[in-house]
């Protein structure tokens, strides 16, 4: 399947994603591509390579497959990216619809138990055997269940040949043998229901309505892989035993392993550790997964204050991928271009102001149970009724009246552009991506190839003339055609009648549409000019044997740079402005808008719309964000199309456009969410904990409601006009690019700007909580057993004390650590406690380490005398050099990973042209992290894990307030 052109099942809109993602329960350079050979393939009959059985795709020789005598079938591949690691990915052909009624959930905690041992290693030693490997518990080392298998995931740092065979070896014997013991279950069973505790109520209920209307009468609408309390508790090892038995077999097996090794060693390693596994009893039958039938309600509602009033359609068909041939792939490729341009149209009626926010389309194959297309509406205000109707008539005027070429141009050109990058990119494309690709196809029977291949099948279909209007016209009805439709609205406000309104309004016609926006051509010439081109003052290397180089221009601006090809296709420029949170006000402030609303409002004369179809089959990025001492434009390039990024980002700061609607935009899409940051513990946490830390400065965490309700275009651009015109400027552009050519083009871009006035006066920086006796004390309306505690110690900022900061997240990796132990896999009290230590280089205070886990209402005493207690051994005696090394070493391999990329050494210098330590600290980084020793963590414990110094916070649902 062509991955380019795939989309999640919602649509991620403009403002907020308006409805939760799919389930999953988780455990917390490549070779030239081969051209693809031209002229159609036949349809692949034989067994074996048994992924293309089916389907008429080109393969991906990269790959090679095969199938072990018991029936394990595997696929190996080299690939270099990141240098050293080995990728390895076991799938086994269960999840949750392959659940009895009584084993609900079982799919999950059998995943979690293979975790906590197996037959060749004792509990809990497989974590601590990895870490020793590099392994990074949590991202490195992973496992998700899904509605229809259960992938468990292991990225291997500089695997050596003893690393790999022991963690085969682990991973075989996990699938084969899992310690389904009384003593393990016991241990782990609070860990699954502290999973199930943590998710937040409102976006459950949601997705429970949704999934009950969706796909009534099917087992996808009661088998969320969480599972239920009831069947969890009534679980025992031989239940779980006997789930294990019917579905871990090797036919239902599939092992991917992509990596810097021979790909005759990894297919010998699948051999020897997989090749003796023998399934126990009678191979089961996969159960029927339904279809979709229109017996059923169409209608559905929910009053969730804590979530944004919406409303959805569902249109619902059976499954369609049965073979992943090219012209089903053609086919699907009209259905998306017809649904972009629905999009498109939305997108530009929620910009200009109206009835909705936003809204999107979106079509997809769910979980191997029905075809959907689904359609989100986040409307103004509470008038969903209004919104959906001006919704549904921009679809009927898509089907009514075929689309312009010009707009199929459009949606091809894009198309166009994201397939080229993604062969001028393959090479680098990590193997974790790529097995998870692998992974993906298996699960929906799909196949992959190359992004050539890929190419190829788009351009036949333009050569067919498959992209017609009257064609894509087709499409836009066809895609809202099925066996149902069905909607579900989620209001503030109780109403009786609320289903019946909402089926009315699904089945009420609508007028089509026909207000359609025409763009004339846009061009960067029609930009304004900027100024004359600065000379070179100054170049010389940065950093010694980086590569990184410093150039100075005479008006003031600062070029940072690194030419190197090693991520193909790919530059990175960051653009570091003014003084970002030293110069905001410590006041309620419109600073808070300007993530969705600086890039948005414009450049020159050209709004959103106009930006959007001059970069979109453009590589071109237009980002915004906010720093401690900076403000950054930043984006990702490539080498045809840097000048342009950089005169957009140069263009932006000498001519701002200040289009009101997307402040306002801002404004009232917050304000729809603004009851949620009280609907969970975590909720809070996202918007108060900052302030909090700094002691309630306003420049930190989510403004309060009246702030944002005050905001106005006026008072946007009276803030934002002086903070972009003045401060120093400092150019980040790293990757595959020519040095000479971009120091020219910074020259004739950022170099001809005028010399910047100095920032308005810096802010004082806000300072750490003062230590109390007792936590703060933060309320959230959510479920009555969730809660949160949070406790935090102040350590320092600034450049002059890098070296500590990086010895720092080495304590911060012990204290985790421990903390996951004690927490998690003893108590069972949260299902993801987290510590870490964050230490600001732009300022010279507000460093903190941090503790923080989501617990029951009765265990926020339990935690803070926990992490005292953690933070006390510390400091009372140094730990061994087994544990320092279980922590040091993933970091350290995380280290090694990010440097062959040239993001990792961008963040590493920015800034450095205004604070030469930032540079000087280059020199340092190995021996900051490799040096560490037990006794130098105990010192920086006893200096910085105080009590009296302390400061705790709880969030408790409001009824254990009063």
């Amino acid at each position: 399947m062509l991955r380019t052109l795939r989309f999640p099942l919602f649509a991620s809109l403009a403002l907020v994603t308006l409805s939760p993602a799919l389930p999953v329960q988780a455990q917390t350079a490549a070779p030239a591509p081969t051209p693809a050979p031209s002229g159609p393939r036949p349809v692949q009959t034989a067994d074996d390579p048994w992924l293309y059985k089916g389907s008429d795709l080109v393969h991906d020789d990269a790959w090679t497959f095969g199938r072990l005598p018991n029936g394990v079938r595997y696929a190996v591949r080299r690939n270099g990216v990141p240098p050293g690691q080995v990728s390895v990915r076991v799938r086994i052909d269960a999840g949750s619809l392959m659940e009895k009624d009584s084993e609900r959930g079982f799919a999950h905690l059998l995943e979690h138990l293979s975790f906590r041992g197996s037959v060749h290693v004792p509990d809990g030693e497989s974590k601590r055997i990895w870490q020793r490997l590099g392994v990074t518990f949590g991202s490195d080392s992973n496992a998700s269940t899904t509605f229809t298998q259960t992938v468990y995931k292991l990225d291997l740092p500089m695997a050596t040949p003893t690393g790999l065979d022991e963690s085969f070896k682990i991973l075989a014997g996990m699938m084969s043998g899992p310690a389904i013991t009384q003593q393990a279950l016991t241990a782990e069973r609070p860990v699954v229901l502290a999973e199930q505790r943590e998710q937040p109520g409102p976006q459950v209920r949601m997705q429970q309505a949704l999934f009950d209307l969706m796909f009534a009468g099917q087992p996808l609408a009661e088998r969320e892989p969480i599972g239920t309390t009831e069947t969890l508790l009534a679980a025992t090892p031989e239940s779980v035993q006997a789930f294990h038995d019917r579905w871990y077999r090797p036919e239902r097996a599939v092992v991917i392993v992509i990596g810097d090794a021979e790909p005759a060693q990894m297919e010998a390693l699948v051999a020897k550790y997989f090749s003796d596994w023998k399934g126990t009893g009678p191979a089961p039958e996969t159960p029927k997964f339904g279809e979709p039938s229109a017996d059923h309600p169409v209608a559905a509602s929910l009053v969730e204050s804590a979530m944004q009033p919406m409303a959805m359609m569902a249109i619902v068909r059976p499954w369609t991928v049965f073979a992943d041939t090219v012209i089903f792939n053609q086919k699907r490729m009209v259905d998306m271009v017809a649904i972009r341009i629905i999009n498109r149209r939305l997108e530009s009626r929620a910009r200009s102001g109206g009835s909705f926010l936003a809204a999107g389309a979106d079509l997809s194959d769910i979980a191997r149970s029905a075809n959907v297309t689904t359609v989100q509406v986040l409307p103004t205000g509470e008038d969903w009724e209004t919104a959906l109707r001006d919704v549904r008539g921009v679809i009927a005027d898509a089907q009514a009246a075929p689309p312009t070429q010009a707009e199929i141009d459009r949606e091809l050109a894009e198309i166009r552009a994201q397939m080229e990058q993604r062969i001028n990119t393959a090479a680098v494309e990590s193997g974790a991506s790529l097995s998870d690709e692998l992974i993906q196809a298996v699960d929906i029977n799909e196949t992959v190839t190359t992004p050539e291949a890929s190419y190829d099948i788009f351009k036949g279909a333009i050569a067919a003339k498959m992209f017609t209007p009257e064609t894509v016209q087709e499409a836009s009805k066809r895609v809202f055609q099925g066996t149902a439709t069905r909607a579900l609205v989620n209001t503030h406000t109780p109403d009786p009648q609320l289903v019946t309104r909402v089926t009315a309004a699904l089945q009420t016609d609508v007028v089509a549409s026909g207000k359609r926006k025409a763009l004339g051509n846009v061009s960067f010439d029609q930009l304004p000019r900027l100024g004359k081109p600065a000379t070179v003052v100054s170049r010389a290397p940065a950093v010694a044997d980086t590569g990184i180089e410093k150039v100075v221009y005479s008006n003031g601006v600062t070029l940072l740079m690194r030419s190197d090809s090693s991520e193909v296709g790919k530059v990175y420029v960051n653009v570091r402005f003014g003084r970002g949170l030293n110069a905001l006000p410590a006041k309620p402030s419109p600073a808070w808008a300007a993530d969705m609303a600086l890039a948005a409002s414009g450049v020159g004369p050209f709004g959103q719309e106009e930006l959007d179809a001059l970069t979109g089959n453009r590589q071109i990025g237009f980002n915004f964000g906010t720093d401690d001492n900076a403000f950054t434009l930043n984006g990702q390039t490539n080498k045809a199309d840097l000048n342009d990024q950089l005169r957009l980002f140069a263009t932006k700061l000498a001519a701002p456009a200040w289009d009101p609607n997307p402040v306002l935009r801002a404004r009232a899409g917050i304000l729809s969410g603004y009851a949620g940051l009280s609907a969970s513990p975590d909720a809070v946490l996202s918007r108060d904990l900052e302030k909090l830390l700094h002691s309630g400065d306003p420049r930190f965490g989510i403004p309060d409601r009246k702030t944002i309700e005050s905001i106005t275009p006026a008072a946007f651009r009276k803030l934002w006009e002086p903070l972009l015109a003045t401060g120093p400027i400092e150019v980040e552009v790293f990757g595959d690019m020519d040095a000479e050519a971009t120091v020219k083009a910074v020259g004739e871009t950022f170099g001809a700007l005028k010399p910047r006035k100095a920032p308005p006066t810096l802010t004082p920086e806000a300072p750490f909580p003062a230590h109390r006796d007792t936590p703060v004390v933060r309320t959230h309306t959510g479920k009555p057993d969730q809660a949160a505690a949070v406790i935090a110690w102040p350590t320092g900022g600034g450049t002059a004390g890098i070296a500590e900061s990086r010895k720092l997240e080495v304590l911060a990796a012990v204290f985790r650590d421990r903390m996951i132990d004690q927490l998690r896999s003893q108590a069972g009290v949260s299902y993801s406690p987290n510590v870490a230590s964050q230490w600001p280089t732009g300022m010279q205070s507000g460093g903190k380490m941090i503790a923080l886990g989501l617990v029951p209402p009765d265990k926020t005493a339990f935690f803070f005398e926990l992490s005292r207690a953690i933070a006390a051994d510390l400091v009372a005696k140094p730990i061994d050099l087994d544990e320092l090394n279980r922590a040091l070493t993933p970091l350290k391999q995380q280290i090694l990973r990010q440097s062959s990329g040239n993001m990792f050494w961008m963040r590493l210098v920015e800034g450095g042209s205004q604070d030469p330590a930032i540079l000087a600290a280059v020199d340092t980084l190995a021996i900051d992290y490799t040096r560490v020793t037990p006794l130098e963590l105990q010192a920086l414990a006893a200096k910085y894990l105080r009590p009296d110094k302390d400061w705790t916070l709880a969030v408790v649902p409001e009824k254990d307030a009063k």
